[in-house]
């Protein structure tokens, strides 16, 4: 009877309410690759903005899922792989073109750590998918940063040769270094905030609504000062984050053991 129901229900096809976040991911992973297509134009401005479209894209769709009760593991495994083109692929080839490319021996390797590094971490969140035991995740924070934030971080270097048009910015020496501290960090177990470890004081809401609209203007006026600052801001909460989980687990450790229920 329970298969008979099943196979009804699979005859009828998806629901919009679930083809919704999904169509979304898609997108995301559509305009994500169209970042390869400029870089190989050597058009690095609309390279760079359509990774930064696809990143506020995948911050849609686990909205809209949540929204319309459409998780699903499909959905959660479309995500998976969207990330890993449109933050990996994409970012490792606009700066291997832009500027890796000029390097002597290891410009492709050291581009490619970008595409391992956001595999190797996609691969670890959804080996844990199921895991009751994600101390960090319990506590409302990330290991390691998110795939569409290194995405954007990579770029910081293009970013900023961008606003000042200064060469320096473009050399591998400076270009190479970065990419593979951004991968190290994807793959790290360096906690980091995420939005549900943040909390606004109910004093200054409106204050934070009046700056996050700012911050939406200030994105489409000067968006590579703005995309600079939001990176370089991201970077310096790293280390407060990792002490504000520090502070959690203390906490943690210092809460009685409830030996009732555990016998």
């Amino acid at each position: 009877m329970v298969n008979k129901k099943r196979m009804i229900r699979n005859e009828k096809g998806i629901s919009l309410r679930a083809f919704a976040p999904n169509a979304v991911t898609a997108l995301a992973l559509c305009v994500g690759l169209s970042g390869a297509r400029f870089a190989f134009m050597e058009n690095w401005v609309l390279a760079a903005g359509a990774v930064v479209l696809a990143g506020i894209l995948d911050g849609l769709d686990g909205r809209i899922a949540r929204l319309l009760n459409a998780q699903s593991r499909f959905g959660a495994e479309l995500d998976s792989l969207s990330d890993v083109i449109a933050f990996g692929v994409t970012p490792a080839l606009i700066m291997f073109f832009w500027s890796l490319q000029h390097m002597p021996q290891f410009g492709w390797v050291l581009s490619l750590t970008m595409v391992v590094g956001c595999a190797l971490r996609l691969a670890r969140f959804n080996a844990r998918i199921d895991d009751d035991d994600q101390p960090h995740k319990s506590a409302g924070f990330l290991t390691g940063i998110p795939a569409p934030v290194a995405a954007g971080l990579a770029m910081l270097p293009l970013y900023l040769w961008v606003i000042t048009g200064q060469e320096p910015f473009r050399h591998y020496a400076v270009v190479a270094p970065w990419i593979v501290l951004i991968a190290f960090l994807m793959i790290s177990n360096t906690a980091t905030y995420s939005w549900s470890s943040l909390r606004l004081r109910k004093n200054i809401r409106l204050e934070a609504l009046a700056g996050f609209a700012l911050l939406g203007v200030a994105l489409i006026t000067n968006p590579w000062i703005t995309l600079s600052a939001i990176s370089i801001f991201y970077i310096i909460l790293i280390p407060f984050s990792i002490r504000s989980y520090a502070k959690v687990k203390r906490q943690r450790a210092m809460e009685p053991v409830d030996t009732e229920s555990s016998v």
